[in-house]
């Protein structure tokens, strides 16, 4: 029997939960249909750069994902803490982010004089909006719909493009959120779509390993019926890796990238009897591979914040 989602999902127990979203009809929602040629692989930059623009208006951290052919994997942090420290402007400016939102709040953000009825509905709508942006269910409901609406113009045909419900699940240890952040940055790997992780295109870790994304470059990948009525305050980075600094401002992982790293390029190597693919025996460690050495990755990690702001400065658009 299905059960309500707010008996699945619970801040009290966790706020990590793995979620999956599949795709109804037996049709490619990425890559290439090989039934009919037909290529669908610009869907995948459709959906990563959502997931991305979605968690920089939602109090949600994204910790992995994985945009597979029929299937999406996210994993995500639900972050109350900072829902709850917005003001009621920033919640009524984040809402209208993706939606128009009633008369009342349009004249709210243009700063416009209200009797006192009005304010008492005004409260009433924040409240409703500052829930909605700390659910996981309206975050999938934003992300899946523009989606599914596009996809079925293209396939010129009508009705569900994915499953019912999206599935969650309940990560309820570090032993738990660090093996399937694994499992999903390996999906590319176990599918025979990727040699290696770092080789994989549209998932975390391939986004750790590259060069950081603008705001701009986020929100022109998006289809043409999910346009933005405002921008977002600023792309929000993907979780952190903190190592074991366990203070109480620390909302990031609590592990060195260096040693998730090397924990998935050892999980990638184990040969498992249902799965297609795993990285190669002879190829060499990770860190090698992508030409780390102990120097220049000691300087990344004690100087990150210098470095990432000059890379960016030098890659941004809006810097020349």
């Amino acid at each position: 029997m299905t059960r309500p989602r707010s008996a699945l999902v619970s801040v009290d127990d966790t706020p990590y939960y793995h979620v999956v979203s599949r795709c109804v009809r037996r049709t490619f929602l990425c890559g290439v249909d090989h039934a009919t040629g037909r290529s669908f692989e610009h869907r995948r930059q459709w959906i990563e750069d959502r997931i991305r623009l979605l968690a920089s208006i939602f109090a949600i951290d994204i910790y992995a994902y994985a945009v597979m052919s029929n299937h999406v994997h996210i994993v995500l942090k639900l972050r109350p803490d900072e829902v709850n420290s917005w003001s009621d402007r920033d919640v009524a400016e984040r809402w209208t982010c993706l939606f128009k939102g009633p008369a009342l709040l349009r004249r709210y953000l243009e700063k416009k004089p209200f009797n006192s009825s009005e304010k008492t509905e005004l409260a009433g709508l924040n409240n409703t909006y500052r829930e909605r942006l700390g659910s996981l269910s309206w975050f999938m409901k934003c992300l899946n719909e523009p989606i599914a609406r596009e996809a079925n113009v293209e396939d010129e045909c009508t009705g569900h493009f994915w499953e019912a419900r999206f599935k969650s699940q309940a990560l309820l240890s570090e032993e738990a959120l660090l093996s399937c952040m694994a499992y999903v940055d390996l999906n590319p790997v176990r599918a025979g779509m990727a040699k290696t992780p770092e080789e994989s295109t549209h998932t975390s870790i391939k986004a750790r390993l590259s060069s950081p994304k603008t705001l701009e470059q986020v929100i022109s990948k998006q289809p043409s019926n999910s346009n933005l009525y405002r921008s977002p305050p600023k792309l929000k980075p993907l979780a952190e890796f903190n190592g074991n600094d366990f203070s109480a401002k620390v909302h990031g992982i609590l592990f060195d990238l260096k040693d998730y790293l090397q924990l998935i390029d050892a999980t990638g190597r184990m040969l498992l009897n249902d799965k297609r693919g795993t990285i190669p025996i002879h190829m060499p460690p990770i860190l090698q591979r992508l030409s780390l050495s102990h120097a220049n990755w000691l300087q990344q990690c004690t100087e990150f914040e210098a470095l990432y702001h000059k890379r960016f400065r030098r890659r941004s658009p809006l810097a020349a």
